[in-house]
């Protein structure tokens, strides 16, 4: 299906009646066109993000009715352009995010329209299931894994051992998370997928650099109990399970 649909359309008329030119915005992004969504429509979405006047909770209620759509196009746009908006749209964003009780509820969704829309149900689930683990982590950290600052001075190497010790296991969920998604190259045959791809591959690089500052921290914390005597058996015993899992 190409085009925008008459669908998409009404959609983005019906929001400019009311006066909400971000959900105007969210349609426009969220079309049955088989593409990424368009740049200049991400653009306006990220500066509505950073104005005093957007309704932000309405901006994220209308990507989350977008993706009750059962055109896995729209569906998928919609996580596409949400996965965006964490990445360069404000803070306050993922803050919204993060103070909801529920995010997106596709663990059953499957568009059977055609084989294409099947294959790509189960990347829109997975896809769904990284975004809602993304904003849990939020929740219990207060910060952003993908967004900390990195390296001998970043924010887990300097965080305490009681800290980094409930830190590190949200960090490798949303890790195992990401890798869940479990694309392969042959899988890779459309502009949105592509886009989903690119997004969360970014975030992977991120949080492998925060998982190893944590993991320095962590064997410096072990390095110095040790030869202190003091290692509590609670840290020993998760300085372990870390490590294993390297």
């Amino acid at each position: 299906m190409s085009g925008q649909t008459l669908t998409d359309r009404i959609a983005a008329a019906q929001y400019q009646l009311t006066g909400s030119e971000v959900s105007r915005a969210v349609c426009k992004a969220t079309t049955h066109e088989v593409m990424a969504p368009k740049k200049k429509h991400l653009e306006y979405l990220i500066s509505a993000t950073n104005a005093t006047n957007v309704n932000i909770p309405q901006m994220a209620d209308t990507l989350f009715e977008r993706a009750t759509n059962a055109s896995w196009i729209v569906v998928f746009k919609a996580l596409v352009t949400t996965h965006h908006m964490c990445v360069h749209g404000n803070e306050r964003f993922i803050q919204y995010l993060a103070s909801r009780t529920a995010l997106f509820n596709l663990s059953n969704f499957i568009d059977k329209t055609g084989s294409n829309g099947y294959d790509m149900s189960t990347f829109i689930r997975r896809y769904g299931r990284y975004l809602n683990e993304r904003a849990f982590a939020y929740r219990q950290m207060a910060f952003d894994f993908t967004k900390v600052k990195k390296g001998a001075e970043g924010v887990m190497r300097k965080m305490t051992p009681e800290k980094l010790l409930k830190g590190m296991p949200v960090l490798q969920t949303q890790i195992d998370t990401l890798l869940e998604f479990d694309v392969h190259p042959k899988e890779l045959n459309n502009p949105i997928i592509n886009a989903g791809f690119l997004l969360l591959f970014k975030d992977l690089v991120k949080l492998f650099a925060s998982y190893n500052d944590g993991v320095i921290n962590l064997l410096g914390e072990l390095d110095i109990s040790l030869n202190a005597h003091q290692m509590p058996p609670f840290f020993l015993y998760s300085a372990l399970l870390v490590t294993r899992a390297l």
